[in-house]
């Protein structure tokens, strides 16, 4: 026996869904546990917007270059340490021409105090007996000539005495003189009768040169200059700025010193 509305058609109860998510298409089939895409107000599903995450570069950078600097620093210290010291010696008697007069004279490189004018075998000489005041070589640049006896003492100290022939032309003067001015371990002056231009002095060593444009120049100072001393750690300062060729007596020492000490 069937049930009949009126009109004769047969009536379905309507299926009221509440909650829930949407049903699938048709035919289709939503797999357990998937959830839906919500749909947008047309019913058309919204597509989920990707945010890219992307990295902040900023920090990355600093930190690398903190790195990089700290192995720099690491690795420069460790090459410091370990490095062999510089073999001035070896380098001086590569320079071409120079003249080692310690393998070749050494028994003329004494070293005592004395006073009035010393004889000596090279001109300009490059050690020997010598004033007991040095001739200040703070870079001076000295206009006339300067006593042998307080030059050598300055060699002695670790200075380079570059020496010149009075006929010398300014400008090459000029040149020399800019390699000297301000340059502690350093003294310049001209010399009468040099037997070549230019003559580059350090203890033991001599170098004579024709023009002030050689490279080896350069090369002889960087080499000798306080390296060849012979008494480290002493000073250039405070010493005899006189010029002529008559060294200072005894007397004038000692009245030196005690104007010094005063």
């Amino acid at each position: 026996m069937s049930i009949s509305t009126q009109g004769g058609e047969q009536h379905r109860p309507n299926v009221v869904k509440v909650g829930g998510k949407p049903g699938a298409k048709p035919g289709e089939k939503t797999p357990a546990g998937a959830k839906t895409p919500p749909k947008g107000p047309k019913g058309k599903p919204i597509t989920p917007i990707k945010v890219n995450q992307g990295r902040n570069w900023g920090p990355i950078a600093m930190f690398t270059a903190v790195g990089v600097l700290a192995a720099g620093i690491i690795g420069y210290g460790a090459w410091q340490a370990f490095k062999p010291p510089f073999d001035w010696e070896g380098a001086a008697k590569a320079i071409p021409g120079i003249v080692d007069y310690r393998e070749t004279n050494a028994a003329d490189l004494t070293r005592t105090h004395a006073y009035g004018t010393q004889t000596y075998k090279q001109s300009p000489p490059v050690g020997g007996n010598h004033n007991e005041v040095w001739q200040q070589c703070m870079g001076n640049v000295y206009d006339a000539p300067i006593p042998n006896e307080h030059a050598v003492h300055a060699l002695e100290h670790g200075a380079v005495w570059v020496a010149y022939r009075s006929d010398l032309p300014a400008d090459q003067v000029a040149k020399l003189a800019a390699k000297v001015t301000g340059k502690e371990y350093m003294l310049m002056s001209p010399i009468e009768k040099l037997d070549k231009p230019i003559s580059l002095q350090a203890w033991g060593f001599q170098l004579k040169l024709d023009s002030a444009d050689d490279k080896r120049i350069d090369d002889f100072i960087t080499d000798l200059r306080i390296n060849a001393t012979q008494e480290p750690g002493a000073v250039c300062s405070n010493g005899n700025t006189a010029t002529g060729v008559t060294p200072l007596t005894q007397e004038q020492v000692q009245q030196m010193m005690q104007g010094a000490n005063g």
